[in-house]
């Protein structure tokens, strides 16, 4: 997973990674991110099917997500976090 950092945000790549080893990566990655952190963009993708998408926007859990937003761009989606 590639990952960048701007500002308060942080940016996760997770094309083409299974989607167990992509979930098990964002859990880490939403434990671990820094208390100032206020969303995480995360690119899915969707033109290689919609497993990715659908796990970031269905099933991932996590005590730090507030919520999500649906970008108009169906390869993105942003995880708001709350403060711990």
């Amino acid at each position: 997973m590639l990952e960048r950092r701007y500002g308060l945000t942080i940016e996760a790549d997770i094309h083409g990674m299974q989607k167990a080893e992509a979930k098990r990566q964002l859990e880490l990655l939403l434990t671990r991110a820094p208390k100032d952190i206020t969303e995480i963009v995360v690119i899915h993708g969707c033109h290689g099917g919609t497993v990715l998408q659908n796990m970031v926007r269905r099933e991932l859990s996590h005590p730090r997500i507030e919520g999500r937003i649906l970008s108009m761009n169906n390869g993105e989606t942003t995880l708001r976090l709350r403060k711990p």
